[in-house]
This record gives C-alpha cells, sequence and structure tokens, in this order.
C-alpha cells in the first residue's frame, strides 16, 4: 500500500461487467494471475453521478479536511468525560485518555452542543470522502497512504469512542484466565471486584466473541490494565492497517486501480470514527477473511482456506465467504484444496476452543435478539404494522439471508460480487445494527465490479450516519419520536437493560 503510482493519472478501473476470468492463469497451470482487461468506454455511462469530478487540489485539500476533523474529534475526546467516550463521566483515568488528554482542555461542555458539534464534524467528513472519491484519479498512492497513516496515528491516540466493547474484550479474558470462569458461561459481573468491572457495559451478557479470538486476549489478563488496554488499542490499528494494505493488494491482483479502493474503505468516515477509534475486534476477523480472498487470487488454496477458517474462529459471520470463495476456485481440484486447508486448520482450533472453553460455544443469541432504533428489521416492522423487530420477523430475516446466499451460488456470476450482495443481506437482517458493522460490506464493494454495490454501501453508510449521529437523536427526543415505543421494542429495551446491568 505504501508504494506510489507509477502513473498517478491513470483513470480508475471501475469495470461495469464481471471479470472473466479472475484467478485463472492463461494455461491454467500455478503461474502468475492474469489479470483482466477492463473496459473503461462505458465507465462514464455506469457512474453518471462521477461525471463530477474534483482536481488535484480540491482532492488534497479534502485529505486534509479529513485529518483536521479526526484530530479535532480525538482531541475533544481525549480532553475529559464526555458523551463521546461512554462510561467516561464515571471513570476516565489519564492512561484511558491518552497522551494529548494533557496538552488540550475542554472546550465544549454541555453535552447537546458537543452532540451537535460531533454530528456536523461527521457530516463534513462524509462531503470531504465524496471529495476524494470523485479526485481519486488525480491523487496519487503515495499521498493517499501518507494520509491513511496519518489517520490511524491520531485515532491511536484517541480513548474509545461510541461504546466500550474494548473493556468488554479485557473483562472476559480476565474472567477466563484470572479467574479460572468459563466465558461462555458465566458473566463480567461474577469479578465484580477486578479493576476492569467499572469499565465495562454487559456486565450480565455471556461473550459473543469467537473462541480464536478469546483465546488470544487470555495473556492480557496478566498484564495490568493499562497495558492491556493499550495492547488492544495497538494492535487493532495495525490489524486496520494491515486489512488496508490487503485490500490494496487484491485490488492489484484483480487489476483494479488500487487508490480508488483504499479509499472507497479506509477514508470512509465511519471506518475511521466508528471502527478503529472504537478498536473492534472486527479487524482481526476483516485482515484473515481478506487475506484469504488475496490468497485464493494468488492461487494459493489451501491457504485462503485456513486463513478464512482463523477468520471464522475469531467471529462467525466470516463464513458468508466460504461458499463464495469456492466459487471463485473455478475448479472442483482448486475448491478441494481450499476446503482441505479449512479443515487441516479446523483441526486445531477446535482444540484450543475445547480445551479451553469445553464444548460451550459463543453466546450469539442475546445480542441478536435484541434491537437497535434503526436497525432494517425493527424499520420494516414498524412500517408493516407488527410493532417492530418481532421474533418472528427476526426468524424470517434469517431465512432470507440464506437465501440470498444461495441464490448469488446459484447464480454463478462474480463471485466478489455474490459475496458483497450476500454481506449486505446479512447487514440488513441484523436487529442489533451498529454502524461499524458497515466494514464487512466496504471492501467486497471495493473491489467487485457491481457499480450498484457501490452505490448500496456508499448508502447505507449515509443511512448509518444519519441513524447514529447525536444530532438525530436529539431531534427525535425533542419531537417525541421513540422507534422502540411500541411492546416488541419495549421488551427488547428490557432486555437489554437486564444483560447490562
Amino acid at each position: 500500500m505504501l508504494q506510489d503510482s507509477n502513473q498517478p493519472e491513470r483513470p480508475i478501473t471501475l469495470a461495469s461487467g464481471p471479470i472473466a476470468g479472475a484467478g485463472a492463469t492463461a494455461g491454467g497451470g500455478e503461474g502468475a494471475v492474469a489479470l483482466p482487461r477492463i473496459d473503461t468506454s462505458r465507465l462514464r455511462a455506469a457512474l453518471p453521478w462521477l461525471r463530477v469530478r474534483f482536481g488535484r487540489r480540491a482532492g488534497r485539500s479534502a485529505l486534509a479536511a479529513l485529518i483536521l476533523a479526526t484530530f479535532a474529534v480525538v482531541a475533544c475526546a481525549a480532553a475529559g468525560p464526555s458523551i463521546l467516550v461512554p462510561r467516561s463521566a464515571q471513570t476516565f483515568p489519564n492512561w484511558e485518555a491518552g497522551p494529548l488528554h494533557d496538552f488540550v482542555t475542554r472546550i465544549i461542555e454541555d453535552p447537546q452542543t458537543l452532540g451537535l458539534a460531533f454530528s456536523g464534524v461527521l457530516a463534513a467528513m462524509v462531503l470531504a470522502y465524496g471529495i476524494v472519491l470523485a479526485s481519486v484519479r488525480t491523487l496519487s498512492m503515495k499521498s493517499i497512504a501518507i494520509c491513511v497513516v496519518i489517520l490511524h496515528a491520531i485515532l491511536l491516540l484517541s480513548p474509545p469512542l461510541q461504546l466500550t466493547d474494548l473493556f468488554n474484550y479485557l473483562g472476559y479474558a480476565r474472567l477466563g484466565a484470572l479467574h479460572h470462569l468459563n466465558p461462555y458461561t458465566h458473566v463480567i459481573k461474577q469479578e465484580f471486584y477486578d479493576p476492569v468491572y467499572r469499565f465495562t457495559s454487559w456486565h450480565n451478557l455471556k461473550s459473543p466473541y469467537g473462541p480464536l479470538f478469546t483465546a488470544l486476549s487470555y495473556p492480557l489478563a496478566f498484564t495490568s490494565l493499562p497495558v492491556a488496554y493499550w495492547t488492544v488499542k495497538v494492535v487493532t490499528v495495525l490489524l486496520s492497517l494491515g486489512f488496508v494494505a490487503i485490500v490494496w493488494q487484491c485490488a492489484r491482483q484483480l487489476g483494479h486501480d488500487p487508490r480508488f479502493a483504499v479509499v472507497f474503505v479506509a477514508l470512509n468516515p465511519i471506518f475511521l470514527l466508528y471502527a478503529v477509534a472504537g478498536f473492534h475486534n472486527d479487524f482481526f476477523m476483516l485482515a484473515a477473511s481478506m487475506g484469504a480472498i488475496s490468497l485464493l487470487l494468488a492461487r494459493r488454496d489451501r491457504a485462503a482456506g485456513a486463513l478464512l477458517m482463523i477468520a471464522i474462529a475469531v467471529k462467525f459471520t466470516a463464513v458468508v465467504l466460504l461458499p463464495f470463495l469456492l466459487l471463485g476456485a473455478r475448479t472442483r481440484a482448486r475448491a478441494i484444496k481450499l476446503l482441505v486447508g479449512a479443515a487441516v486448520t479446523a483441526v486445531p482450533l477446535i482444540a484450543i476452543s475445547v480445551s479451553l472453553f469445553g464444548l460451550s460455544i459463543p453466546n450469539l443469541s442475546d445480542q441478536s435478539s435484541l434491537l437497535t432504533d434503526f436497525s432494517i428489521p425493527n424499520l420494516f416492522g414498524l412500517a408493516i404494522g407488527i410493532g417492530g423487530g418481532a421474533p418472528a420477523l427476526l426468524r424470517l430475516a434469517n431465512v432470507a439471508v440464506v437465501l440470498v446466499v444461495a441464490y448469488e451460488v446459484y447464480r454463478r456470476r462474480d463471485w466478489l460480487i455474490g459475496a458483497g450482495w450476500s454481506t449486505f443481506a446479512l447487514i440488513a437482517s441484523l436487529a442489533w445494527l451498529v454502524p461499524w458493522y458497515v466494514v464487512w460490506l466496504l471492501p467486497l464493494a471495493a473491489l467487485a465490479t457491481s457499480v450498484r454495490l457501490r452505490r448500496t454501501a456508499l448508502v447505507l453508510t449515509l443511512f448509518l450516519v444519519f441513524a447514529f449521529v447525536p444530532a438525530t437523536s436529539i431531534y427525535f427526543a425533542k419531537h417525541g419520536i421513540n422507534l422502540l415505543s411500541s411492546s416488541v421494542g419495549q421488551a427488547s429495551k428490557s432486555h437489554q437493560h437486564k444483560l447490562a446491568f
């Protein structure tokens, strides 16, 4: 990713049709990957919204705006307790606030004013993101890469924004490693006197995290809480950079302009302020799953299967990629190699899981039954008059995901497109929808040749920004709008309260 483009003015190769023979070689052997020829003559007709183009100056200004906006958010979050950092009003030690805490002062004290300011900054970042996308053909890979690295360095200095998942990871690690309680059968509340408890949020929720991720987190329990906290932050930021680098590599392997793919993924405001700044474990899964795609494109099928299995062991949602990697293998022999690699890797992963957790598995049922206001099932349930995301509707949504995957496999078109639409269906089916889940979709949309899929990813980004910025909740509260006011919504809120407290 750090390599500069030799032709910075080269147009973006966003094909309108499927990739012919992606992952296959000219002679069918094990040599280099044959790169597809992409018809750019149809690009203007296929992407009319890209007719508005910006020059290099506008692109560089937008990159600078993203850096300044990100720094402003991080500085405000580090300055002192605020709505930007959950539970900071109860406890906010300097080691959590980060080094910027000693260099900045709180400018905005009022929570509502800060919420509106954050909403405005995020809206400005969305605009800057759009300008960079429209001017990416004029930017060099070097300038984009430098911007991505600077943004990650700034975000590393931030306390966790929006949610406390990072401390929940440490809570489950300490529950198992220090207190010898299985995190899949016990809850964080059972370590009430542990110093991590006051930073956590899901006190009565059995761990929903994958066994490999949980096992990898166990050694952190034997360090001090500040050391464990900063270790998770550093590793997550490095994995995010690695994930972006793999997206860059996949774009090159597919014959696409890697500048667009990197910008589309790594400069998305939700990616920055919700995924990276939240230090979520999704990057453990995404780095492995995208690595599996890159290895498949390089015809290293066993290794691709092994890496995909690692991704699944971190977060089960990665399993949606399996049928599409098998399609991408194209031949029966290659598909068998991929399955062999997955099966061989599964053996030690299962052994680790059984040795640490017995036959217990991650608790995916509790959180999947909870509703967020703007989850698609909840909105659909309200629209059809059943009070929101009723349990029966959620079951139908799960069936719909399976049907979408089956349909995309049956069509046997570009496997990246199929994986993208299936991932979108998965996100749309979730009752507990949070913003950074869009990161699952962004790399597939950036790499696939479907214009509609890219547009869908951008629309989903805008929807999630609208749904989760504080300005929306402030407006709804002011006008008495409550999307969880029905009996279904109230039951979900009651269950969430029990899991949290």
